[in-house]
């Protein structure tokens, strides 16, 4: 199957498209600069799988049709669309500026409502596709300093519980995964004091891994998932327990 992957130059989107790499999809590697995203592709082909990159802002509407347009006429209309990309920022609520806030909605909610957008029509006149929502359990839970993050998380969820209860007769399975910390550049970029409170909490005693999380990704895109629906995976160390 054809797999489009945003925001796949690092972290857990790098990871993910590696895995569906390995799992014998084609994966097309989105992220805002085509260097990291051909560096993720070009480590695909070189496992023997097939990849192509591709840049484009998740948030700008012509973009989005644009890199869509070169998708399809070099690879074909995604069956399965991975909407990861993203960022972090952390602030105290009145130290967050309007643009942080519009910024990390734009990337994270109306990114994902653009590329399932550009994607859905292809899979509802195949009859069958699959959407995976990275979210975040801070969607479920918070966060201190991260109150635009974990509200445009919370986002993601909902979206993909009224998708689910939309499409999912029509043959195309929505759901969404909510890692807990990861070893990701985002995670690194938070305060130390934050790490080490978080690391505390968790059950595990430890943040996951990126291939941790690509492997859950794998599992709702593969045939034992047919019966998930609009659901959220915790692959979150046990910070939340649903």
């Amino acid at each position: 199957m054809i797999a489009l992957v945003t925001g796949a130059g690092s972290g857990i989107g790098a990871a993910i498209a590696d895995r569906l790499g390995r799992e014998g999809h084609r994966v097309a590697v989105n992220d805002l600069h085509l260097e990291t995203a051909e560096a993720v592709a070009a480590r695909i082909r070189d496992a023997g799988g097939e990849a192509r990159a591709y840049a484009a802002d998740v948030s700008d509407e012509a973009v989005v049709g644009a890199m869509m347009d070169r998708l399809r006429a070099e690879m074909g209309a995604p069956e399965i669309l991975v909407n990861n990309a993203g960022f972090g920022h952390q602030a105290p609520f009145l130290e967050i500026e309007p643009a942080d806030f519009d910024r990390i909605f734009a990337v994270h909610v109306r990114g994902t409502y653009l590329m399932t957008r550009a994607c859905l029509p292809a899979m509802l006149e195949a009859g069958r596709g699959i959407v995976v929502n990275i979210a975040s359990q801070l969607g479920q839970i918070g966060g201190v300093e991260l109150v635009h993050y974990a509200g445009a998380k919370a986002a993601i969820i909902g979206m993909t519980k009224s998708l689910a209860r939309e499409v999912s007769g029509r043959g195309v399975r929505v759901n969404a995964v909510a890692p807990g910390p990861v070893n990701t550049p985002l995670v690194e970029a938070l305060s130390d004091d934050w790490k080490a409170a978080k690391k505390a909490e968790l059950p595990l005693g430890r943040f996951g891994e990126p291939a941790e999380i690509g492997g859950v990704v794998a599992f709702l895109c593969s045939d034992d998932a047919a019966l998930f629906v609009g659901q959220t995976l915790g692959p979150n160390s046990g910070d939340v327990m649903l």
